[in-house]
């Protein structure tokens, strides 16, 4: 946190709907200020980015190799640059989750978004423990990365889905 003391709220009936049409708000008033005085909300927002670019780099070195059969080992290494990212990414985003909802991982607004995220991580952590073992050809290993590559694309859609909603609820309570 920020050092800032979180404000008190009046409290105002909470419906278990939101804006949205039906689920449950993705901040309660306390967690959306939790949100946004955590420096860890920055934090995610410089990362994601940085993430998603590498991802574009490395996307675009695999086709290349598995198209022309060239240029493997810059492939293979900006693999272990996005696997690197992802899990800066993931636990930086699990210390942020813990100074939002008060734990690591599996928050009811995030739940199936971390769910997900633990396939992403296998995948990608799968392809490092193929990659060291020495045993996996080239191209099995690129089109392994290729279906981590999936995994991720699909996680990164559901949190801009969700960032989105959130974006467009109103806070359900107001500082007293």
């Amino acid at each position: 946190m920020s050092g800032l003391a979180e404000p008190v709220y009046q409290t105002i009936p909470v419906s278990t709907t939101s804006n949205s049409g039906g689920a449950r708000p993705i901040y309660t008033p306390q967690e959306r200020w939790r949100r946004d005085h955590t420096r860890w909300t920055m934090v995610q927002g410089i990362l994601a980015p940085v993430q998603f670019l590498v991802f574009l780099v490395s996307l675009g070195l695999v086709l290349n190799y598995l198209r022309t059969g060239e240029g493997y080992r810059a492939a293979a290494i900006s693999v272990v640059i996005k696997t690197l990212t992802l899990y800066t990414i993931m636990i930086t985003g699990s210390v942020w989750e813990k100074a939002v909802f008060g734990r690591y991982l599996f928050a009811p607004s995030f739940f199936w978004e971390d769910v997900f995220s633990m396939l992403v991580l296998a995948l990608h952590t799968a392809y490092l423990a193929a990659l060291a073992a020495g045993t996996w050809a080239p191209n099995a290993l690129m089109l392994l990365a290729l279906a981590a590559y999936a995994s991720y694309a699909i996680n990164a859609a559901q949190f801009i889905y969700k960032l989105r909603r959130a974006r467009l609820e109103r806070p359900t309570a107001v500082p007293a």
